[in-house]
């Protein structure tokens, strides 16, 4: 089976495409080189790698394409702040526009990676189920999850077949690694400051997944039978896999002995805060999807990174792995415009 991933130099792209390899699939990857050059350590090479703009998705990309993954996106809430109309043309406009033309070119699997963020400021009494979310959001970056998913679901059928998986906040390894990240931000604070600041009251739920339980999800979107995922929606996630930042911040400290941690309450109870259900893909996809990882193994695979590479405060805090300051960067430069699109 030939695979198309977009955004398969991302953070979760770059571990996937490898996880997908060594599976025996043949995968194409579609990225448009955001954030080439700042990878930790080399991205495994795939079978084709196609360099483009998802906007600009066009039929001869998709030829001899059986099943797409769709990660490519502006890739987080501050991110897509930066103009909530390029969010809505990237996530939205292009994910629907990736969608169609692949129907169109007979591909018979699209898994959409899409986010829990659509679940917004929630009632945090119970776990949220798949069917509670909705334009809820609070960012450009969630409402075009949502909508992406709303006109997805209009084009599954039976020879196309149509999977929403929404991770949790992802934590992990990867060669494009992220620190923009809330379990990743504590780990590398504690690492190369040997402080660990919650500026919150340390109150709020967060769902985490590690990035390779969250690659296997969106593989179980490939190999599960068709009746099990079409047209349906699933929380990624892990048993008891919410946390409140201050257990994220207690796991943090354990993977950094030695490293002080701070609750400031500067800024007072975060409102972004929901607790979501993992029993949909737990159980209906229980055969398929088995996830592996907890906090504290998770923070060991991240120091032992970070030891082997010698991981520094600059490249934790810059543009190497956030990223807001490396568009802005290349924005500056003068390597994109305003539209995030190439001038060089």
């Amino acid at each position: 089976m030939t695979i198309l991933l977009t955004g398969n130099k991302g953070y979760i792209g770059s571990v996937l495409g490898g996880v997908l390899t060594k599976k025996g699939y043949s995968v194409v990857g579609f990225d448009t080189g955001y954030y080439n050059g700042q990878e930790l350590y080399p991205i495994k090479l795939l079978a084709r790698q196609i360099n483009k703009d998802i906007r600009d998705i066009a039929a001869e990309d998709l030829r001899g394409i059986d099943a797409a993954i769709h990660l490519a996106a502006l890739s987080n809430d501050p991110l897509g702040e930066l103009s909530s109309d390029l969010t809505q043309n990237i996530n939205f406009l292009g994910t629907v526009k990736l969608a169609k033309a692949a129907k169109t070119a007979g591909v018979k699997r699209f898994i959409y990676a899409s986010s829990q963020s659509m679940y917004g400021i929630a009632d945090t009494s119970h776990e949220l189920s798949e069917d509670e979310a909705g334009p809820y959001g609070t960012t450009a970056y969630a409402k075009a999850k949502w909508n992406a998913e709303c006109e997805l679901k209009k084009l599954f059928s039976s020879d196309f077949i149509v999977v929403c998986m929404r991770p949790s906040t992802v934590f992990g390894a990867s060669p494009s690694l992220r620190c923009d990240i809330v379990f990743n931000n504590l780990v590398g604070s504690a690492y190369t400051t040997g402080e660990i600041e919650i500026k919150s009251d340390g109150t709020p739920w967060r769902p985490v997944a590690h990035v390779l339980d969250v690659s296997n999800a969106l593989i179980a979107g490939i190999e599960a039978p068709r009746e099990l995922v079409n047209g349906e929606s699933f929380n990624i996630g892990i048993p008891n896999g919410n946390y409140r930042i201050k257990d994220l911040a207690l796991a943090a400290q354990r993977a950094v002995p030695g490293s002080m941690l701070k609750f400031t309450g500067q800024h007072g109870a975060d409102a972004r805060t929901y607790r979501v259900s993992f029993k949909k893909i737990l159980s209906v996809l229980r055969n398929y999807y088995k996830p592996e990882w907890d906090l504290d193994r998770g923070g060991k695979e991240l120091v032992d990174l970070f030891k082997r590479i010698n991981f520094t405060k600059k490249q934790f805090s810059g543009k190497a792995c956030n990223r807001l300051p490396q568009i802005r960067y290349l924005i500056d430069t003068h390597k994109l415009n305003t539209d995030l699109r190439w001038i060089i």
